[in-house]
């Protein structure tokens, strides 16, 4: 993922960090190893634990179409606004799609397979025997929008761009940052020498570094290309741009890798229309509307009760869940530590007790929800039952700071399903509360100073509101008072990334093999820093070592025991309030497409329409039947 990578969070998307096209790595041939092809042709790909499913020069992936015709109009909802046109800025809010429709990676991720990489700008990837460093040898058909050949020197600048240039986001200099340098090797071969060994460099490097042409800056400060137009390697170029309301892209008739087995089947649309909107409910109605053609629904009340009407009841908009394997991470109210409010660790603890999932999965989100129940949810990654011997010897130099909870059975969320009640729960916060200092006095939770508790939770939708609300009255009885406002997106953007706010809702999506991006998360290095998605400032001795070890393994069962080691420690602390989350894609579109009948494994809904859907016959005209 990059650093704009989409997190989905219930009633809204947000626009975040942590990058994220997300985490990976490594290599070696041993069956515990990452497995990079080894014989007379080049590494061509690299797998986690396995040999790559598609063989060297394979002619298409199995869920695209080979065949599919080109043509059309696609529109799509944008993510609510944008001021500038460079996705690796640190401020403003980037247009959608530059990432990726524009602006291609190193190697790219196949879907159907948990870890494993192709060859697109790079076509050899080569890990050195003392594994501190990695070289690629860049595919000689490459080239830009413009014509001109995708280079050592362009990669070589974008990495030097990306990872010193202090207005590009942090995301970059801390996912990358045990890389000391790029090497050029000669005119197609460059390599980036590690400052250590780390076992997700490789994958880490080929999916995250985005590639653009050394003269598309040219003699400009990297700040002042904010909304230069972009060149990139893409299938897409850059037609035109109304800012903040609608971003327009053409398939480039010259793109590069349009016959190779890696994009073979993909990109079928002539055209990509992103459209604006000021919030959900308007964007549903425009989608109703005929404004766009797809959408991805994150509120479950918007799905069970406002998708109806003429278009629905005729199928000229059909509205479908579609399955999904991807790991979801956690979601929650997070609280921001660096605020005195929220230092004291039983207070979070009792903010936890505080929220009724179960009534809010009943009454507010149709029964549609799971609740979060660790940092690593729906995987084999979360910590379960009883702490293992391998997790324990983990743990153990560090007892004297963690939790006794830790080394005992996983936490689970509290519940108000009967025997347990709402009441109860709040009777022990209660107990938590006045234990770190907080009584009830003058109508209002009160500390020693007389201060009373209350805080802010800033949204930057207004669909979280009655999820706010509900949660604001189970907190009003244990006299904390919690106010709730939605904010516009660019001022909600600023204050996330300066952690300018008391409570925030936000979410940690995972990969199917976490590894450095979670730095970004969780380490104490980045608790300070602007840009990062270390929301709640954790600062953590024992979580700063297990990612260590994390990014330097090439053992799946040691990923397992490190990652189930570390869920017990950060649960044990109470960052966040946990929220739910949902194993199926909800979404809708208008009646126009088609699409393989083999589905993907591991996705983004729009993502998988995007590059391997196609327009019916009849809408395959430019500008004929397609929304205008």
């Amino acid at each position: 993922m990059t650093p704009e990578h989409i997190r989905r969070i219930e009633g809204h998307v947000i626009k975040g960090h942590t990058a994220s096209k997300s985490t990976l790595l490594l290599t070696f041939l041993c069956l515990c190893c990452f497995f990079i092809s080894k014989s007379a042709f080049s590494d061509y790909a690299i797998a986690y634990g396995y040999t790559p499913k598609y063989s060297k020069n394979f002619s298409h992936f199995d869920y695209v179409n080979p065949n599919a015709p080109k043509g059309g109009r696609l529109d799509l909802n944008g993510s609510r606004t944008f001021d500038r046109l460079n996705p690796f800025l640190l401020k403003g809010v980037s247009a959608d799609g530059v990432d990726g429709l524009i602006i291609e990676t190193l190697m790219e991720q196949s879907l159907d397979e948990p870890y494993t990489f192709y060859g697109l700008l790079a076509d050899d990837i080569r890990v050195a025997d003392d594994g501190l460093s990695v070289s690629y040898h860049i595919n000689s058909q490459a080239k830009f929008s413009d014509g001109t050949p995708v280079t050592v020197e362009d990669v070589k600048f974008s990495f030097d761009t990306l990872m010193q240039d202090k207005h590009v986001h942090p995301a970059y200099s801390i996912t990358l940052g045990n890389i000391t340098e790029a090497v050029i090797i000669d005119e197609q071969n460059i390599r980036f020498n590690f400052k250590e060994k780390n076992a997700k460099l490789p994958m880490l490097l080929s999916s995250y570094l985005s590639v653009f042409p050394k003269h598309w800056v040219g003699d400009l400060a990297f700040k002042e290309t904010a909304m230069k137009t972009p060149v990139g390697s893409g299938p897409y170029i850059l037609e035109s741009y109304d800012t903040g309301k609608q971003i327009r892209f053409k398939r480039n008739p010259d793109y590069w890798a349009a016959d190779l087995g890696i994009r073979k089947g993909m990109f079928n649309f002539d055209e990509i229309v992103y459209k604006y909107f000021r919030d959900s409910t308007i964007a549903l109605e425009a989608l109703k509307a005929g404004e766009y053609d797809f959408r991805l629904e994150n509120n479950s009340k918007m799905w069970a009760r406002d998708y109806t009407g003429r278009v629905f009841k005729n199928k000229e908009i059909i509205k479908n869940n579609i399955p999904h394997q991807n790991s979801v991470g956690i979601q929650g109210f997070v609280m921001n530590t660096r605020k005195p409010l929220f230092s004291n660790k039983k207070v979070r603890e009792a903010l936890v007790l505080a929220y009724d999932f179960e009534w809010a999965n009943r009454m507010l989100f149709y029964n549609q929800y799971q609740r979060n129940d660790s940092y690593f949810s729906n995987t084999e990654l979360a910590a379960k039952g009883k702490i293992s011997t391998e997790e324990q010897e983990l743990l153990e130099p560090y007892i004297d700071s963690l939790d006794p909870g830790v080394f005992a059975d996983a936490w689970v969320p509290p519940t108000t399903d009967a025997p347990s009640s709402l009441r109860q729960n709040l009777r022990t916060a209660i107990k938590l509360l006045k234990s770190a200092g907080w009584e009830y006095k003058d109508g209002a939770l009160r500390n020693q100073k007389g201060q009373a508790f209350r805080f802010d939770l800033v949204l930057s939708s207004k669909a979280f509101e009655r999820i706010a609300a509900s949660y604001a009255r189970n907190l009003k009885k244990l006299g904390i008072t919690m106010e709730y406002r939605t904010v516009d997106f660019a001022l909600y953007k600023r204050r996330v990334e300066t952690k300018d706010f008391d409570m925030i809702v936000s979410s940690y999506p995972q990969s199917q093999v976490p590894g450095n991006e979670l730095e970004g998360r969780w380490h104490s290095k980045t608790a300070d820093v602007d840009g990062s998605a270390n929301y709640p400032g954790i600062k953590n001795p024992a979580i700063d070592a297990l990612l260590k070890q994390l990014s330097n393994t090439t053992s799946r069962d040691e990923i397992i025991a490190l990652t189930r080691a570390m869920d017990r420690v950060l649960l044990s602390e109470f960052y966040l309030v946990p929220h739910w989350y949902i194993s199926t894609h909800r979404i809708a579109y208008w009646d126009k497409f088609e699409f393989p009948e083999t589905l993907p494994v591991y996705f983004s809904a729009e993502g998988w329409m995007l590059s391997t859907w196609w327009f019916k016959p009849e809408y395959r005209a430019l500008n004929s039947s397609v929304t205008q």
